[in-house]
């Protein structure tokens, strides 16, 4: 009976997906209208009533999915930034390493997990996604953990390369699986709370760190803090292939209309076809590899990121440079997170309901280079306006990568593609190889040098995200001369062929 019910739903997604491609006159108009104003559409409610069931579906997955993704990359921040919170407790005094080590072991940590990134969305599909996300949590959890029992600094190296080897995976399969159950512009306030998590992170990670080097027991500080990080991403690892569903048709938590209602809606947000959403082909990886929007943004998003993958792990030690002490330097982390975190989230609904990327992003950008500024050009003997300066920076550190991400999601209605474009723009995280590589302790305590590289790598950024507006508005305008003579037939025919794939077809509009 489950089985005749499930391909009854199955064949009713088909239907939809067909009707999506088919195009009469005032379909085509529109359609031309779309490209001309590089005015991208999607999933719309077409009643007040629908509207109704779509938003209560979305607090549904909010309430059910969302919070626990956003708890597991919160968990991934802690234990990617933990190492600056150790370094203020004398991690590597205590050890007899040199102070270098902890850049060194980040460096050789993002070489091991950007390149692998791409792969390990691949991994994720066939192993489905949200076993897969537990699997790698475990893993990371139990490496955070072994910190605590680190001697020297090669194993400190070794430790890191396998926790990049685990992490490489978890950003993008996590993005990838929240955009099967949000809409295109649904989507960038959802990974804006995810994301946010990781700014949350760094807020939590200080607090968390004030707390451990606190404890008078037989440990280290900074070994109570490595346990406890640790065992706490083991517990919500094992949790997570039970509580997170494989898809939005097979929500526990959702009534089989609703189930049918989510499937039904992402089809008409991309017109993908049933197996597309699900499968991941050869065909996808290469359109993925030579896909030219992709390789037209990564450059900048890596430089964007320098700010929150690069000089969120060092921020401890740089506010520790303006003369506050470790246990204080760590407290003080606390607030330009917390202004970070919410700033994010301001500027993903305002990009989602007013269906807009560029300018959202480049504000952003513009509030980083502001507070970097501030960072290097004001007094060492004015600790607090500099500290303003960092507050100033954190508030838009974290805005540009995951209106990106939402954007070239948007931008890639074929789901098989889209992860594995997300994969390889995962590796913006070369950002961090070089913020470890810049905040090198030979320029502490005012580290003028690396805020002023930031700030010139980052205006790069601004320069490059302009650019690319320019160029999906060129595409769509190429794309609006290609189907001005075309009748609707044509246009259909455009949809439902093989000639153009995906996003390459003359029919689909990009964002801006």
């Amino acid at each position: 009976m489950a089985s005749l019910e499930k391909a009854s739903v199955e064949e009713e997604i088909e239907n939809v997906a067909r009707g999506v491609q088919q195009v009469d006159e005032k379909t085509a108009s529109h359609l031309k209208e779309e490209l001309q104003s590089s005015k991208q559409g999607g999933y719309i409610p077409n009643t007040p009533e629908e509207k109704k069931v779509s938003r209560a579906l979305n607090r549904k997955f909010d309430l059910c999915i969302l919070p626990f993704c956003v708890l597991i990359y919160m968990f991934n921040g802690l234990d990617r930034s933990n190492l600056g919170n150790a370094q203020t407790d004398g991690f590597t005094t205590d050890l007899h390493m040199s102070p270098s080590a902890i850049n060194t072991a980040t460096s050789l940590f993002f070489c091991t997990f950007v390149p692998l990134q791409p792969l390990s969305v691949i991994l994720g599909k066939k192993v489905g996604q949200s076993t897969y996300l537990g699997i790698i949590g475990l893993g990371w959890g139990i490496l955070t953990l072994s910190h605590a029992w680190v001697k020297t600094e090669a194993q400190l190296i070794a430790v890191r390369l396998l926790i990049g080897i685990f992490e490489s995976g978890f950003y993008p399969t996590c993005v990838s699986y929240l955009s099967l159950f949000y809409p295109r512009f649904d989507l960038a306030f959802r990974i804006a709370i995810f994301y946010g998590a990781y700014a949350v992170a760094g807020a939590f990670g200080g607090l968390i760190a004030y707390g451990c080097f606190q404890i008078d027991g037989h440990l280290h500080g900074w070994q109570y803090l490595f346990i406890v990080e640790g065992a706490a991403t083991i517990a919500v690892a094992l949790a997570t292939p039970f509580w997170l569903a494989k898809s939005p048709g097979e929500s526990w938590f959702l009534s089989p209309s609703e189930r049918a209602f989510a499937d039904r809606r992402m089809v008409l947000d991309s017109a993908a076809n049933l197996d597309s959403r699900f499968k991941l082909s050869k065909k996808d990886v290469k359109e993925a590899i030579v896909d030219w929007k992709l390789w037209a943004v990564l450059p900048f998003n890596v430089l964007a990121s320098i700010a929150p993958q690069g000089f969120t792990i060092f921020m401890p030690i740089v506010i520790k440079g303006l003369g506050y002490s470790g246990p204080t330097a760590n407290l003080m982390t606390v607030p330009p997170y917390v202004v970070g975190a919410v700033l994010l989230l301001l500027f993903a609904h305002s990009s989602d309901h007013f269906r807009e990327r560029t300018l959202h992003i480049l504000v952003g950008i513009t509030l980083v280079l502001i507070g970097l500024i501030m960072a290097f050009s004001l007094p060492l003997t004015n600790p607090s306006a500099r500290y303003g300066g960092i507050i100033v920076l954190l508030s838009g550190t974290f805005i540009a990568a995951p209106i990106t991400v939402a954007w070239l999601s948007g931008n890639t209605p074929e789901p098989g593609k889209r992860a594995i474009v997300l994969g390889i723009n995962g590796w913006g995280n070369l950002g961090g190889i070089i913020g470890s590589e810049l905040f090198l302790a030979k320029y502490g305590p005012n580290y003028i040098w690396p805020l002023k590289v930031t700030t010139g790598l980052i205006a790069v950024a601004f320069v490059g995200y302009a650019c690319y507006y320019f160029e999906l508005k060129a595409w769509n305008k190429y794309k609006a001369r290609k189907i001005a003579g075309m009748s609707a037939e044509e246009i259909e025919a455009e949809n439902t062929n093989e000639v153009r794939y995906a996003d390459k077809k003359w029919t689909f509009v990009y964002g801006v």
